[in-house]
């Protein structure tokens, strides 16, 4: 009989958010985390999942505050089906670990008792399918989790052909995660060899680690984590989603991805060629945020040359959306090219030379780049304010 369950992974519940420097936003961002749980639990009971597997990285440390295991607890205990979690590489599982404390362990009992966490690589029999869970004891395993899988017959009179699920969290031979600065690192960490594994012995494979969902094999598949965490690199990165899957003993998974995630984490790269294109650049943005507030957040990175006034608009639209935004990470490379009504403005003035001079050697400054060219740029555009109102 097939059976439907949910596949997800990577909450890292309690993640710092340390690129926001806005502590309320920062802790909205740690709130939503926890607010993508009650739509994971919607989902379940519309779609009848029977259980729900979390492959790995429930929390973000393995040292999670009280607080953070309590509010997961409460969160998980509102999921109407059994949630079967293992520990991966941010929560890794062992002797003395967060699993193993008793406050969690109090929390869980508590508020979550539909939570089982599989600290063991053995077959763990449900009515209706068989998990066959590859936690991480460690950091970094120097082993293969998965290598266990190995000895599993391909059929098995204790499992009475019920389908098959391998829950596992690491890096595929040939494919891992790329690192960003909100997440330094990376590498090949926890490999996880694919090929050495029968697929006629198993029947879907729930994998977490890489943060986007993706199908690497014919039966495995990371669902990559329910709600953003960081900007998206590359086209292949699919995050905000959790998997539908009904799997059968012997039948290929029939998996659906179902967008979670709310906050938009977006990019926009723009090269002014002249003053029109800040007319441009608000549309892009406003394209991607709209007139929301405090649920997106934004890497903007900017080329280009503007005129004297211009460059003082754009300064004000930087400072509107880094209000209205979660956070903005800016990467503002634009230079200064005075209109040729500004450079008159500003370098012929009989009555002021002082300001000519200064205002010519401000020019040359703002074309360069760096610090110094920074600080020209501003200046020159204060001079300019300061000089109309002479």
């Amino acid at each position: 009989m097939p059976v439907k369950f949910l596949h997800t992974a990577d909450w890292q519940l309690g993640k710092p958010f340390a690129g926001v420097d806005d502590d309320q936003k920062r802790a909205l961002l740690q709130q939503e985390r926890l607010a993508v749980i009650k739509r994971l639990a919607a989902l379940a009971k519309a779609e009848a999942a029977e259980f729900v597997v979390v492959a790995g990285d429930l929390f973000d440390s393995p040292h999670a505050t009280q607080s953070t295991v309590a509010a997961a607890c409460s969160a998980i205990g509102s999921i109407g089906v059994p949630v079967f979690a293992i520990p991966g590489n941010h929560d890794f599982g062992g002797a003395g670990s967060l699993w193993e404390q008793e406050f969690f362990k109090r929390a869980r009992d508590e508020l979550a008792k539909n939570f089982h966490v599989l600290l063991a690589a053995e077959p763990t029999e449900l009515d209706t399918a068989v998990l066959f869970p590859c936690p991480l004891l460690r950091r970094h395993e120097a082993v293969d989790p998965t290598a266990w899988l190995r000895a599993i017959p391909d059929d098995d009179a204790r499992f009475s052909g019920k389908p098959r699920i391998v829950i596992a969290h690491g890096s595929v031979v040939d494919f891992s995660p790329a690192s960003d600065d909100d997440e330094p690192g990376g590498g090949m960490a926890n490999l996880i060899d694919l090929k050495r594994l029968s697929f006629a012995r198993f029947d879907y494979i729930a994998l977490g680690d890489w943060h986007g969902a993706k199908q690497v094999a014919e039966k495995a598949w990371y669902s990559g984590t329910p709600e953003l965490d960081r900007f998206v690199k590359g086209d292949e990165h699919d995050p905000g989603n959790v998997l539908v899957v009904e799997v059968a003993r012997g039948a290929l998974p029939l998996v659906r991805s179902v967008r979670t995630g709310t906050i938009g984490w977006h990019a926009v790269d723009f090269s002014f060629v002249d003053d029109t294109g800040l007319a441009r650049l608000a549309e892009l943005v406003d394209e991607r945020i709209g007139t929301r507030a405090r649920e997106d957040l934004l890497r903007l990175s900017l080329r280009g040359s503007l005129g004297i006034e211009a460059g003082s608009r754009l300064q004000q639209m930087i400072e509107t959306w880094g209000a209205r935004l979660l956070r903005l990470k800016l990467d503002d490379q634009t230079g200064i090219a005075p209109t040729a009504e500004e450079l008159d403005e500003l370098t012929r003035r009989a009555e002021d030379p002082v300001i000519s001079r200064v205002a010519l050697q401000l020019v040359t400054l703002a074309s360069g780049t760096g610090d110094d060219a920074a600080v020209a740029r501003v200046a020159l555009r204060e001079l300019h304010v300061a000089a109309r109102h002479r």
